[in-house]
C-alpha cells in the first residue's frame, strides 16, 4: 500500500509538536484516526514503523514527539544519542537497567566519551519520561485530529507502548473526545484517574514484566466497580516490551496476537459503519 507518510507539526500552547504521520495515499477523505504513543527512546524508527502498520490498517495515523515540543528535542534526547542508549541497555538482562547498581556497573565500562554521553542521556530521558506536559501535548493532538481534514468528523483512538501505554491510560481518564484506547505493558492510571475514564481499554502485558502486570487486575477491578470496559491479555513467560521487533525483548508469537486483537478492537471501536450499535 502506498502511504503518505513523513514529519510535520502541530500546535500546543508551548509551540510547535513534531509528530510522524502517515495515512493511506489512496484513501477516500476523511478517515478515523489513531495517536500512536512512543516509548521512553522517543519516536524512534520503531514507533515510526508501527505509526505507518496502522496507517495500512485504515487509519489517520500520528504519532507525537513528545520530547521535541516546542520544535526540537534538547541535545542528549536526540536521536542518534537515544539510538545509542538504547543499544547501550539492549547489552544489559532485561530489567536490569532499572537497577542503580547493575547501570552504574555496566557504565563504567564503556570508554569516555560514550560513558558520559549515555550517563547523560539517560537522566536526560528519565526526567523526560516524567514530563507533566505530556498529557497535554496529546490533548492537543486529539484536538488537532478531529480538526484535520482527512480524519475530521471520525472518531479518533490511541495506542501507546511503555511510558506511552502509560500515557494512553491517562489520556483515555482524562481525554472526552476519545472513542479506544490500547496499552501496551504500561503502569496503570490510578484510581483516582480512572473515575474520568471515558472509553474502552484494551491491554497487553507480558507475564514476566511483574512491575507492570502484577497491579493489572486491581485495574481491572477498578474499571469493573465504575462500570467502565477493560479487555486485558497476559502473555506467559514474556517480557516487557515484547512487542518491539528491535530490541532483545520481543516476541513473535505474543506480538503477532496482541497485533491482531488491536486492529480487531480499533476496527470494532473506531471504523463501525455510521449507526451501527455496539
Amino acid at each position: 500500500m502506498d502511504l503518505a507518510a513523513g514529519w510535520t507539526t502541530y500546535e500546543w500552547e508551548g509551540g510547535p509538536v513534531p509528530a510522524y504521520r502517515a495515512r493511506p495515499e489512496a484513501a477516500p477523505d476523511p478517515l478515523p484516526a489513531v495517536i500512536v504513543i512512543q516509548e521512553a527512546w522517543g519516536v524512534d524508527q520503531h514507533i515510526m514503523d508501527v505509526t505507518r502498520r496502522v496507517a495500512t490498517a485504515g487509519y489517520l495515523a500520528l504519532a507525537p514527539d513528545l520530547y521535541g515540543a516546542g520544535g526540537e528535542r534538547p541535545e542528549p534526547l536526540r536521536a542518534e544519542r537515544m539510538e545509542a542508549l538504547k543499544r547501550f541497555i539492549n547489552t544489559m538482562p532485561p530489567g536490569a537497567w532499572t537497577d542503580s547498581r547493575s547501570r552504574q556497573e555496566a557504565l563504567d565500562r564503556l570508554p569516555e566519551p560514550e560513558r558520559g554521553e549515555v550517563a547523560e542521556s539517560m537522566a536526560a530521558m528519565s526526567a523526560g519520561l516524567a514530563g507533566s506536559e505530556h498529557l497535554h501535548l496529546l490533548r492537543a493532538a486529539v484536538g488537532h485530529l478531529r480538526a484535520d481534514p482527512h480524519a475530521a468528523g471520525k472518531p479518533v483512538g490511541c495506542v501507546g507502548f511503555c511510558r506511552g501505554g502509560s500515557l494512553s491510560g491517562q489520556l483515555a481518564c482524562s481525554e472526552p473526545n476519545l472513542r479506544a484506547a490500547a496499552i501496551f505493558y504500561g503502569m496503570p492510571p490510578s484510581e483516582e484517574e480512572l473515575q474520568g475514564l471515558s472509553c474502552p481499554l484494551l491491554g497487553f502485558y507480558g507475564g514476566d514484566d511483574h512491575r507492570i502486570t502484577d497491579a493489572v487486575p486491581a485495574m481491572a477491578k477498578a474499571i469493573e466497580e465504575i462500570g467502565g470496559s477493560f479487555e486485558y491479555h497476559i502473555y506467559p513467560g514474556v517480557p516487557h516490551a515484547f512487542f518491539n521487533d528491535t530490541r532483545p525483548s520481543y516476541r513473535v508469537d505474543a506480538a503477532r496476537d496482541a497485533w491482531a486483537r488491536l486492529l480487531g478492537f480499533f476496527a470494532e471501536r473506531l471504523g463501525r459503519p455510521e449507526g451501527r450499535s455496539s
